[in-house]
């Protein structure tokens, strides 16, 4: 059996990476008791794959990993247990039955993710809430990114699939996944950018600005021919009854 486990990180726990992350849940999985699977040879290990690492300093509602289960656990006490044996800073919200076929792990399915940006400390332009719909209204948006190898010109505003002024913060649906994927702070970059060069703010200005993300969900596509339906990957699992 799999199960697949949605959690908020959130408070001073989103200063740890990722591998500090996993060892936390390993953590957490034997101290609650979780029925987990661990994989054979001299050097066994938990059977664990997150959706998408979380970047150091950014803070989510909605985190995933899927494990596989030696045994049926409710899902109501699986959560319960696990939030007892953790600490403040990550919270268990759901735990949750899924397909047991290898292409539906949350790590392979991943196509969408929505964040939550607003600025933390400097100060944007009067002007920059028209600006930023004048800037997202482009038919394109490229930038040069960087790979270890060389760089090249990007065209970023496919991946970002929808957005919205949430008062002073800043709405994002991106793409993401091993296939296509964006991140919150490239496209927030690219708009400053945009600003100092309509002269709207200096270049100093602008470096001085800081800003806070907000995961707030992971999406899979589960449109047929092409035509995108996201779904959250939580709605992928079903409930484990007592």
């Amino acid at each position: 059996m799999k199960a697949r486990i949605k959690f908020r990180k959130y408070g001073a726990l989103r200063f740890i990476g990722h591998l500090d992350v996993m060892r936390y849940f390993q953590k957490v999985m034997r101290r609650a008791e979780i029925p987990i699977a661990f994989t054979g040879g001299y050097s066994p290990h938990m059977i664990m794959s997150f959706a998408s690492p979380l970047g150091i300093g950014l803070t989510s509602d909605g985190e995933y990993f899927d494990i596989e289960l030696t045994a049926s656990v409710p899902s109501a006490d699986a959560v319960r247990r696990m939030n007892e044996a953790g600490v403040e800073g990550i919270e268990v919200l759901s735990f949750r039955q899924i397909s047991e076929e290898k292409k539906m792990t949350g790590m392979t399915i991943l196509a969408g993710a929505d964040y939550l940006v607003s600025v933390k400390s400097g100060e944007l332009p009067g002007v920059w809430k028209e600006r930023f719909q004048s800037f997202l209204s482009q038919k394109e948006i490229c930038v040069v990114k960087q790979t270890k190898r060389s760089e090249r010109e990007v065209d970023i505003r496919p991946l970002i699939y929808d957005w919205e002024l949430r008062g002073d913060s800043v709405f994002l649906r991106l793409a993401a996944g091993s296939s296509e994927n964006l991140k919150p702070d490239l496209v927030i970059e690219t708009f400053l950018s945009d600003l100092c060069n309509a002269g709207l703010m200096q270049q100093t200005e602008a470096a001085g600005i800081s800003f806070a993300y907000h995961r707030l969900e992971l999406y899979a596509d589960v449109g047929i021919d092409g035509a995108r339906s996201l779904v959250s990957l939580e709605s992928l699992g079903t409930e484990i009854a007592s």
